[in-house]
């Protein structure tokens, strides 16, 4: 990826995402657009993602902030029903199947987690 320049951007205490509970939600700008965004914490880890529905480029969240499925397992579009892997963003159900979020590249150091601002990626079924 493209160095852009720009300081890594603090999105939050480390602490404030809990494992399959509620994401923070934040701006990315790439160019002149700006876009919703949001971190979430799955499997220990902080993963953020563009919030546009790979189905349909609507945002995920059914209320502010609340990206999982009621089982803390899946993110899922409160339009469609799409369903997401949280670790890598891949569609695993619904109308996006094989599609895939838009990733970030999300660090977490100092007890804080930070959105590094570059393009952001499709990840695809491959690791």
């Amino acid at each position: 990826m493209p160095d852009t320049g720009l300081e890594p951007q603090r999105l939050c205490e480390a602490d404030a995402l809990v494992e399959g509970g509620a994401g923070v939600r934040f701006s990315v700008r790439f160019g002149s657009r700006e876009i919703g965004a949001f971190v979430v914490r799955y499997e220990g880890a902080a993963h953020g993602y563009l919030n546009q529905c790979a189905h349909v480029p609507m945002e995920l969240d059914w209320q502010e902030g609340q990206f999982f499925d009621s089982a803390g397992l899946y993110l899922m579009c409160a339009t469609h029903g799409a369903t997401y892997a949280p670790d890598t963003g891949l569609c695993v159900g619904g109308p996006c199947r094989g599609a895939a979020l838009a990733k970030l590249r999300i660090e977490e150091r100092d007890g804080a987690v930070f959105w590094l601002p570059e393009s952001p990626f499709f990840p695809t079924g491959a690791d």
